[in-house]
């Protein structure tokens, strides 16, 4: 499980910046706590702010991150025989004379239930302009009492991996680059806990539906089997039908194939016909915007509540009627059909959502930003109002956070379009 994410220097984001998912000692809704080890953590972080605060950026640092461990095996001289830069360079800050020339940082603290028991890993590195700068694996077990124990830590040139063997410390010597993480290489050289890492990353899912581009690509991904299985194509029918009964089944027809000889398909969903026993058929490119963004939530949801791993979308509430977006919070929140606690890290413009008694305090997130460009990150279980107090479970949320009473909302004048 994701217990927190760290990082700086990102885009609208200078300064250092968390996203703790780990529970607070408040009092509200107590059974949404996963007690995971020594840890209490919490299934879902809801992000809040006006366009532009940097909700987007906050999920944008993640899948930098998961992107460079999961591909920074290819980087460097890989990458330059193609003709390319060396690696992936993070837009940092880019109002500060400082920032733009500092590295940016990344960091997790998150558990794995191994065979063995319960760990817990701090992972992160720094990446600038000349590769990467710093970076560290750090572990605990579950019954640890002397804190972290180092695996390995690499400060420019300078490498140390107590934690790795002998052999293992040799081939990551002779073949890391400085564009390249230990992480990405360690795992291309199978070594056990590297891997492990590497993997972690890639099991997370991260879903942008505020990128046009991306939501066609998103809908257009077809669960596993799915053309092939009857049965995965009912378990799809029985997910869309919770909003949806109209959908009875979905027919596949093959339209020729692409460039690269692949089967080019397309999908027909299955509809009632009035007064009779049989069906019509529409092509699923024709259903309505909400669903097809359910359907291609599908696969990432099943994913995720299969492994227990998390999944980061960003625009949860776009084209979803209120009570379709928290139906579908509700399967993070519920232990019956989450049971491998996976996690849901979202960013939303729907209010309502803080006014439904659905959310914890430290469940809620804002951002806003200062009028220097600055983006800032915070939970309302941490926000304290003008007069040094913090905000009670009894307050309307809702109410308050569009009042302006929390910030992270527009400030809006009359829109001058046509001056004068």
């Amino acid at each position: 499980m994701l217990l927190q994410f760290n990082f700086k220097n990102f885009k609208s984001f200078r300064d250092d910046t968390t996203l703790d998912m780990t529970a607070t000692k408040i009092t509200e809704f107590e059974h949404h706590v996963i007690r995971n080890g020594n840890e209490k953590v919490l299934p879902v972080a809801a992000i809040f702010g006006a366009n532009a605060s940097g909700k987007s950026n906050v999920l944008e640092a993640f899948r930098f991150m998961a992107v460079y461990v999961v591909r920074s095996f290819g980087f460097g001289d890989e990458r330059k025989k193609k003709g390319k830069d060396g690696f992936l360079l993070p837009p940092p800050f880019l109002f500060d004379i400082n920032s733009k020339k500092e590295p940016s940082l990344f960091e997790v603290f998150f558990t794995v239930d191994e065979q063995k028991g319960l760990k817990t890993y701090n992972y992160g590195f720094t990446v600038g302009r000349k590769g990467i700068e710093e970076e560290w694996l750090n572990s605990k077990s579950k019954s640890s009492r002397s804190g972290f124990k180092r695996i390995f830590y690499r400060d420019g040139d300078e490498l140390d991996l107590p934690g790795i063997s002998e052999k293992s410390r040799e081939n990551i010597k002779i073949a890391l680059e400085k564009e390249v993480l230990v992480v990405s290489l360690g795992a291309k050289l199978k070594i056990g806990k590297l891997k492990l890492i590497r993997d972690w990353f890639f099991d997370n899912e991260i879903a942008d539906f505020g990128s046009p581009e991306e939501n066609f690509l998103l809908s257009s991904l077809l669960p596993g089997n799915f053309t092939e299985s009857k049965e995965v194509q009912d378990q799809v029918v029985r997910y869309l039908s919770a909003f949806d009964e109209s959908i009875v089944g979905f027919e596949v027809e093959k339209i020729g194939e692409d460039d690269k000889k692949q089967t080019r398909l397309r999908i027909f969903t299955a509809h009632k016909v009035i007064g009779s026993n049989k069906t019509a058929t529409i092509p699923l490119e024709f259903e309505s915007a909400g669903t097809l963004k359910m359907f291609a939530l599908y696969p990432l949801l099943k994913e995720v509540l299969e492994r227990g791993s998390v999944l980061f979308v960003d625009e949860l509430n776009a084209r979803l009627h209120p009570l379709l977006m928290r139906a579908f919070i509700i399967n993070f929140l519920n232990p019956e059909t989450n049971p491998n606690h996976a996690q849901l890290v979202f960013t939303t413009h729907d209010s309502w959502q803080l006014n439904n008694n659905l959310l914890r305090r430290d469940e809620v997130w804002f951002t806003e930003k200062t009028t220097d460009g600055v983006s800032t990150l915070y939970s309302l279980a941490d926000f304290v109002d003008e007069d040094g107090l913090k905000i009670r479970k009894d307050e309307n949320y809702e109410k308050n956070y569009l009042l302006g009473k929390y910030g992270a909302i527009p400030l809006l004048q009359n829109f001058d379009i046509l001056g004068g």
